[in-house]
């Protein structure tokens, strides 16, 4: 006899393995800890085989749980995919996405080819800002679903869907990481990132001097790339002809950037919560094990 796995114990199954703790999946997929442990019980009895094992107060996976999780995630995925493309037939209208420009370059591509595929009758507005002038647009109903970087300091309900490493970046072709003051090419002035770095090399020690002021990446990058300054970049920023710079170069370990998602809680909107599936799905690295390591 065949088994049928439950999509909603694989979901819980993944957060679990991403987390490294059934307390903290639990907290994430919004059930009580007990909850999670029968779930995942009952799994291991339609599998046949253990899935976890204890390792100290974390849970690891077992051999059998390695090979489920591959299989789980591509489960999920399919499952998420088929429920989208049916709804879409019923779906029409205009959704407004803000993005910043960190990321529009890097993620929308693959966002929209993939809500386009599954939402054809759906036109997609996009505005790419600075992630507080996104929150001041949620916040006045001017868009329906924002990203945004700096999430702890912006909006309480902030959905976390992401979380990178922010890094200084420097030029592979010049060494403008050796000068005495160092240059630096940073967002504005309100700019979380911009303030981290400030903190960090006053901490250190390390003289800078602000050489180049913009809220937009891609004149930030392009004066890493000419040699002209060093800046800081989430992971997923990085580009060709940039390289990694960190204690070594005398620059010190940055804290981890938040990428979250916000939406209009004033006007509910079937367009954006399925827009916000296709984002948590393009952007879910989801470093939740990164958290848990923490």
């Amino acid at each position: 006899m065949s088994v049928l796995l439950d999509i909603d114990q694989l979901r819980t199954f993944i957060t679990i393995a991403e987390t490294g703790s059934f307390t903290k999946a639990a907290d994430v997929v919004h059930k009580t800890q007990s909850a999670v442990s029968m779930q995942m019980k009952r799994l291991e009895e339609r599998v046949g085989k253990p899935i976890f094992a204890r390792d100290g107060r974390a849970s690891r996976l077992t051999d059998e749980g390695e090979r489920l999780l591959d299989y789980a995630r591509r489960i999920v995925k399919l499952n998420n995919e088929a429920v989208a493309s049916l709804a879409s037939a019923e779906l029409s209208g205009r959704v407004r996405l803000g993005v910043p420009d960190d990321y529009a370059d890097r993620y929308l591509p693959e966002i929209m080819a993939r809500f386009a595929h599954t939402h054809c009758n759906v036109e997609l507005t996009v505005v790419c800002d600075p992630s507080s002038d996104l929150v001041d647009r949620i916040d006045t109903g001017d868009l329906d679903l924002a990203i945004i970087t700096d999430c702890e300091t912006l909006n309480r309900d902030t959905e976390i869907i992401r979380r990178e490493q922010l890094l200084w970046i420097g030029s592979t072709r010049h060494s403008v990481h050796l000068d005495d003051p160092v240059p630096l090419a940073l967002g504005r002035q309100s700019c979380n990132w911009r303030l981290e770095a400030i903190s960090m090399l006053q901490a250190a020690g390390r003289p800078f001097r602000i050489l180049y002021t913009s809220s937009n990446s891609t004149a930030v990058s392009a004066a890493v790339l000419s040699g002209l300054a060093i800046s800081v970049l989430p992971e997923s920023g990085l580009r060709p002809g940039m390289r990694v710079l960190g204690p070594a170069e005398g620059f010190p370990t940055l804290a981890p950037c938040r990428i979250g998602l916000v939406r209009n809680r004033h006007e509910a909107s079937p367009l954006a919560d399925a827009l916000a599936n296709h984002i948590i799905q393009g952007l879910d690295n989801i470093s939740e094990a990164a958290i848990a390591a923490e």
